[in-house]
């Protein structure tokens, strides 16, 4: 009944200091050697999404950078969406706010980002916001870092694009997250569970919310719905 799972990393499939859930890499190397496709999404960079990728061992398909990028498969185009000019112009009036103020910005990885940049939650996210309501971006808040992206660019619409490519319908998927930015992600798939400390928008928009937290409620979301994988 259900042919894949797409799944959120950060506070997921790890606990609270983002140490992955042992139990949980078991139960996706399971998913994969019954041939159920597993999909990584994370706000993360491409090529960290490729190391966890192999590490773990899934096919490949990965969604990063909260949707800016995409990838079918080990062999699979890198796909990068969205317009990463009007991000740096956003960037730089952040950037130059906080430098007046005395604050330096602890940037993630801008050398492997394609499509956002995001930096340390050192600062308010609202006042972020603030910083660049005039210019065509969304702020993401995901509990570990703040993104700024170009609008209309979102892990649900990637995930809608990246199951057209591996041959597969959104409600073939279960989907598992814990922040906000898993809304979409939740709402697009056949099945979305929100694990128990994720915010009441996407409990709200969740199937089913796990009664554990982090990667304890990861592994109860999968217990819970074993079958419709094994029973395919």
């Amino acid at each position: 009944m259900l042919k894949g799972l797409v799944t959120d990393i950060d506070g997921t499939i790890t606990d609270r200091h983002r140490r992955i859930h042992t139990g949980a890499i078991s139960a996706l190397r399971m998913l994969c050697d019954h041939g159920v496709e597993v999909v990584l999404a994370s706000g993360n960079t491409s090529c960290f999404m490729e190391a966890v990728s192999r590490m773990i061992g899934t096919q490949g398909s990965f969604i990063a950078e909260n949707g800016g990028v995409y990838r079918a498969g080990y062999t699979g185009e890198l796909r990068i969406l969205g317009d990463q000019s009007v991000v740096r112009e956003a960037l730089e009036s952040v950037v130059t706010f906080y430098r007046e103020k005395g604050v330096t910005l602890d940037m993630y990885s801008p050398t492997y980002r394609f499509a956002d940049r995001a930096f340390a939650r050192t600062v308010d996210p609202a006042e972020v916001r603030e910083i660049v309501r005039d210019f065509p971006v969304e702020v993401i808040d995901t509990g570990f870092a703040i993104h700024i992206q170009a609008c209309g660019i979102s892990k649900g619409l990637a995930f809608l694009s990246l199951a057209g490519e591996l041959g597969l319908d959104p409600a073939d998927f279960l989907s598992v997250g814990d922040a906000e930015n898993d809304i979409e992600l939740v709402k697009y798939a056949g099945i979305g569970v929100a694990v128990r400390n994720a915010p009441e928008k996407l409990a709200a928009a969740a199937t089913w919310v796990s009664g554990k937290t982090y990667g304890e409620g990861f592994i109860e979301a999968l217990e819970r719905y074993m079958p419709y994988f094994l029973e395919r």
